[in-house]
């Protein structure tokens, strides 16, 4: 989902997203809210953090009163108004240790992520799931330290992506991975690769080369197999499985899955993914 920018009543983080042509950005921004004393609402607390509507006033939580036909009371009656339907979303469904930051092709988040998403693919398909590929512009947010809401993880992973299984052959999973040392490396699960100014110096699978002959196994999301971020993960596909599961449905009850084991959140990055700059 998108978290939409109250100005002028709240400092929150919140996010904000904006096209140019058709691609998104999201950032964060703080909103000063010392003319209201509002604050980001969790599910219990919202005539704390937002104040109320009386008659025809707005109240906000410092005391502050704004007549009705006022910016500030339009605002308000309309946030208000949305807390019953965002109460779910504000449900705490875990606790990270750290702050995970989203970062490319090699980080705690997107390793995270993708190492599940290759484990779900299997457990969805029944198949032999070698190697996962995901990408990194999908991963929208970072993951906080402390607790972790759902609207965390929806809005981590805002877009419709089904998971999806492809086999294919060695050789071609092999030049799905010169194209992205080429261009840009996306995450991986699964796999060892070292590239060398562009090209790939060392690649395994399962802690092998790749055999041209074998056919493997990869999980993936629909929006890669046809040129989604310049990838066709499902070029010269064996078998394509395209799947009725979101990747945000998968990564949900996996998060929560932390907290009924009483664990918090954790994951690091490790050397899946490395990238020289040699001057040879």
């Amino acid at each position: 989902m998108v978290k939409t920018e109250i100005a002028a009543l709240a400092l929150a983080l919140v996010l904000s997203s904006c096209s140019d042509g058709g691609r998104f950005t999201w950032e964060k921004h703080v909103m000063d809210g010392h003319m209201t004393g509002v604050t980001a609402p969790s599910a219990d607390n919202v005539r704390q953090a937002l104040g109320e509507i009386k008659d025809s006033i707005y109240l906000s939580p410092n005391g502050t009163v704004f007549p009705e036909g006022s910016s500030a009371y339009a605002t308000a009656k309309d946030l208000i108004a949305v807390q019953p339907e965002m109460a779910a979303l504000k449900q705490v469904i875990g606790y990270s240790t750290a702050e995970m930051p989203r970062g490319g092709a090699n980080c705690a988040l997107s390793n995270w992520i993708v190492d599940h998403m290759r484990e779900d693919v299997a457990r969805i398909t029944g198949k032999k799931v070698d190697v996962a590929i995901l990408n990194s512009g999908g991963i929208r947010v970072d993951m906080p330290k402390g607790d972790v809401l759902m609207d965390d993880l929806v809005s981590m992973l805002p877009f419709r992506n089904y998971l999806s299984y492809v086999a294919l052959e060695g050789r071609d999973l092999q030049a799905l991975f010169e194209t992205m040392a080429k261009g840009s490396i996306q995450p991986v699960s699964g796999v060892k690769i070292v590239i060398d100014n562009g090209a790939i110096d060392t690649l395994l699978v399962g802690g092998a080369p790749i055999d041209p002959d074998r056919i493997y196994g990869v999980a993936t999301i629909d929006f890669l197999l046809d040129g989604g971020d310049r990838l066709n993960v499902g070029k010269n596909a064996r078998e394509l499985v395209i799947t009725d599961s979101l990747l945000i449905d998968s990564m949900l009850p996996y998060a929560m899955s932390y907290a009924a084991q009483g664990k918090p959140i954790e994951y690091s990055a490790d050397d899946r993914v490395v990238i020289k700059h040699s001057d040879k």
